[in-house]
């Protein structure tokens, strides 16, 4: 069984895409999603955060105080960086327990992993393949202000954050366009062909 990661710049939607990829029946991780569960259930992440950021960063009821925390790493790398140290390798044990499951079953050809930063943390390198979503910058900010309804300063900032597009796809072993000119659906099921061949 194969371990494909997916990922893309914020906005790029790579979401959409691996939507599509699971509508094929292909299990998929989104890691933002499980990343936002850890922050919960894990006790060790939630005390490293704590030690970090302070009490406030989580509310009475045990849940992140997400507008705290955004507040104090939105424009303080270091802080980003000691944040995405705590929660993307309990992130990344997570991703390979959820893999062994289906290794174990041995029914699927290969699965998917959805995340940001793959190729920022170096993670896309324990995987088989690598999918890189890209979008022309300024139509992704337009979608994360709608979606976030953030401003165009405030996304700007965020995709300052990752790492530029174009060095994603060196590291790319497929890229898939998504800039409202190419179909998707050809796309994904065209590169969903070549991965249950390999």
């Amino acid at each position: 069984m194969l371990k494909i990661g997916i990922t893309g710049g914020i906005g790029s939607g790579k979401t959409t895409v691996a939507k599509l990829f699971a509508v094929l029946g292909v299990p998929v991780y989104n890691a933002d999603t499980e990343a936002k569960k850890i922050m919960v259930s894990n006790l060790k992440v939630k005390t490293l955060i704590k030690n970090l950021l302070g009490d406030a960063s989580y509310h009475r009821n045990g849940k992140p105080n997400r507008a705290y925390i955004s507040s104090k790493i939105f424009n303080d790398k270091e802080l980003l960086t000691a944040i995405n140290n705590i929660v993307h390798p309990a992130v990344h044990t997570d991703t390979e327990q959820w893999a062994d499951h289906y290794r174990k079953e041995g029914k699927t050809p290969y699965v998917l992993r959805e995340a940001a930063l793959l190729v920022e943390n170096g993670s896309y390198k324990s995987l088989d393949k690598l999918i890189v979503v890209t979008c022309p910058e300024p139509e992704r900010i337009i979608r994360v202000m709608k979606r976030d309804k953030l401003n165009k300063e405030e996304v700007t900032q965020k995709i300052q954050n990752q790492l530029p597009e174009s060095e994603k796809v060196k590291v790319a072993d497929f890229v898939i366009i998504n800039d409202g000119q190419h179909p998707l659906i050809p796309q994904v099921w065209k590169l969903h062909q070549i991965l249950i061949n390999i």
